[in-house]
């Protein structure tokens, strides 16, 4: 901070009297974001100041809606809101760096500054977020192997450091002691729940101050324990923590205490919701519980950042995994979470009640209060099958890439970032009757002998072996799903595919062909020749369309999917994300209407197990997120049993 001292002369009833005026030449002296130790608060612009923020990631909602969501969040009391960074959206490969359409975050900063919203930047490099690879761009694990993420690891920080360079070159004109609303920057996520390296900790300390200065604020945030702070406290960095409902608030600072002595208490995820895997059910988390424990901590002066207030949506292949050695849950498509602004941004009684709370301690803006937007209810598509994926046309129409090798090669080898890779061999004449075969997939193998489906592998149930009956000189097919790279704990390095292939305890030795299908995308104009198509796909998976009509204005809607097997689904050739009714809880897929058009709309299946019968699919104007039935498809009880693995 400088300032230009000038003396000058100046008439004041008494001769020769010297005034000193002081000049402001930079936005420093008028701006800027600190910590008061002193008096244990924080200050903003030199005043003091607290913060009740609300998390939204702008990489979950299309960007049509970004200021409307971050709208709701001023109505509701909060003065901040809080947005990871996702390394992988912004530096999809090596070579190429996104900043546009829904990946333009300066956008959203002055969005939110128009909003009257300060924001807190969590850029990572590692976000966790319930995201494939923890935000982490999957072109890490191929160009280093055996690379140590999180680490002091050069072959790694050398790939953090340019995406920071980058990132904090184009943040710097938002930063608060610029005129921004960036008050404070998290340095790295959580780090004491994955490791120790200090020495990387505080590289990334030094690089971000490097490029920032003091015109933000440094900050981590850590669980509430003791051991999860001394490995994650960074010296010269503000140490915050986080922590949900029905818990001892003041216990949980005083944990914060022992490595932030001094300064304002802060939780910075306090969960009002929480995150949804397949196959089991939806999380809840009781409004009531949710209003005490926010109003113990702001009745203590402490400042909070709500993670999620707006969760949104994992559209495509963005959703993550958690696990460890031997458990795989992968994350649901929907990421509602539970929060106070549902995922199509609607106000929930949780919404009202926390602006109930907040009211008590800041000051509501004079805003109308938000109400929920009305829902398309277009009714039922019939779609058709065209094309099969395993056929020529259909590799020709999706395959991203075609391999051949004496070994089953990674997606992460065949520098494919997700969903599938056909796996295909010929099985020698000289097996035993039946043969056992055992594959170590990641994450879900659909097993094919002579193109017909014999079994299903799976990662979250352990289930690595199916029998082969007359295995002489047959065709093999395996057709292995990235159902999302681990995003939390020590199990990062989650390389998609098939790692091990053995048949009666030795290796097949190939050679193998190997067919990637990206599958980001579909054209529009996507059409074939009908084909029959029902029950179980024994052959194969099929792609399906059908096409419908919207009269009016598109409003947000939501495709039901009960009744069919696995897969994705994109509207007017936008990736809506993965469905899987047969193991649940959800069973809709949110449908914004930036996605839909007045007039002809087409919408697209690439099911990979089952097709019910009659070939419909709804678009309604409620979710489900919890349905308890599950595992009811009727028609072909066979396929009920097998799905559940």
């Amino acid at each position: 901070m400088w300032t230009v001292l000038l003396t000058l002369a100046v008439t004041t009833g008494v001769l020769g009297e010297v005034v000193d005026v002081r000049v402001n030449n930079d936005t420093e002296s008028k701006f800027g974001f600190e910590v008061d130790y002193e008096l244990n608060q924080f200050l903003l612009d030199g005043k003091p100041f607290r913060y009740v923020s609300g998390s939204f990631h702008y990489f979950r909602t299309p960007r049509q809606y970004w200021r409307d969501r971050l709208r709701k969040i001023r109505a509701a009391g909060l003065n901040a809101v809080s947005t990871y960074v996702e390394w992988s959206l912004h530096q999809p490969s090596e070579n190429e760096w996104y900043w546009t359409g829904n990946a333009d975050l300066m956008e959203f900063l002055n969005i939110a500054q128009e909003e009257d919203l300060f924001v807190l930047l969590r850029p990572g490099p590692y976000i966790c977020a319930e995201r494939d690879f923890g935000g982490l761009p999957y072109w890490l694990l191929s160009r280093v192997p055996d690379i140590r993420l999180r680490s002091s690891d050069p072959r790694y920080t050398k790939y953090v450091k340019i995406y920071l360079n980058e990132l904090l070159e184009l943040i710097r004109p938002y930063l608060r002691g610029n005129g921004g609303p960036i008050i404070m920057i998290q340095v790295e996520n959580e780090y004491g729940s994955y490791g120790c390296d200090t020495q990387y900790t505080s590289w990334l300390r030094d690089t971000i101050k490097q490029k920032i200065g003091s015109k933000a604020l440094l900050y981590t945030t850590d669980g509430s324990g003791a051991n999860l702070l001394r490995c994650g406290f960074v010296p010269e960095v503000y140490a915050t923590v986080d922590f949900g409902t029905n818990t001892n608030v003041t216990k949980n600072f005083e944990i914060m205490r022992l490595y932030q002595p001094r300064g304002p208490l802060v939780n910075s995820e306090f969960y009002p919701g929480w995150l949804s895997h397949w196959q089991e059910p939806f999380q809840r988390v009781q409004t009531a519980a949710v209003a005490k424990t926010l109003d113990d901590m702001l009745s203590l002066g402490a400042s909070v950042n709500i993670y999620m207030f707006h969760g949104g949506t994992n559209f495509a292949y963005t959703a993550g995994a958690n696990g460890n050695e031997g458990t795989y849950s992968p994350q649901l498509t929907s990421y509602d979470y539970d929060a106070p602004l549902t995922e199509a941004g609607d106000p929930t009684p949780k919404y009202f009640e926390i602006r109930n709370i907040v009211s008590k301690y800041l000051p509501l803006p004079n805003m109308s209060v938000p109400t929920a937007s009305p829902k398309g209810d277009y009714g039922p598509v019939v779609l058709t099958p065209i094309v099969r994926l395993f056929e020529p046309r259909g590799r020709q129409l999706f395959e991203t890439v075609v391999v051949e090798g004496s070994k089953p090669l990674t997606f992460e080898e065949l520098n494919l970032p997700h969903w599938l890779v056909l796996y295909e061999t010929d099985l020698a004449p000289s097996y035993s009757d039946p043969a056992n075969l055992h594959a170590m997939v990641r994450d879900r193998a659909l097993v094919y002998v002579d193109d017909h489906l014999i079994g299903t592998l799976s990662r979250s149930h352990n289930i690595y072996d199916v029998s082969i009956e007359n295995p002489y000189g047959r065709k093999l097919k395996l057709l292995v799903e990235n159902q999302g790279r681990l995003n939390y704990g020590s199990g990062l390095r989650d390389y998609k595919g098939l790692t091990e292939v053995l048949l009666n305890n030795a290796r097949l030795p190939g050679p193998w062909k190997m067919t990637g299908f990206r599958l980001d995308y579909v054209d529009p104009l996507l059409s074939g020749s009908a084909l029959s198509a029902n029950g179980t796909l024994y052959d194969g998976p099929v792609v399906l369309r059908g096409d419908f009509v919207i009269s009016g204005q598109p409003m947000d809607t939501y495709l039901n999917t009960v009744g069919w097997g696995k897969g994705v689904a994109f509207v007017n050739g936008r990736n809506l994300g993965r469905y899987w009714p047969l193991a649940g809880p959800q069973m809709t897929l949110y449908v914004p209407a930036p996605y839909l058009r007045t007039g002809q709309n087409q919408l697209v299946l690439v099911e990979l197990e089952y097709v019910p019968t009659p070939r419909e699919i709804k678009l309604q104007n409620e979710p489900i997120l919890d349905y308890k039935a599950r595992y009811s498809n009727s028609g072909d009880n066979s396929y009920n049993i097998r799905v559940l693995v």
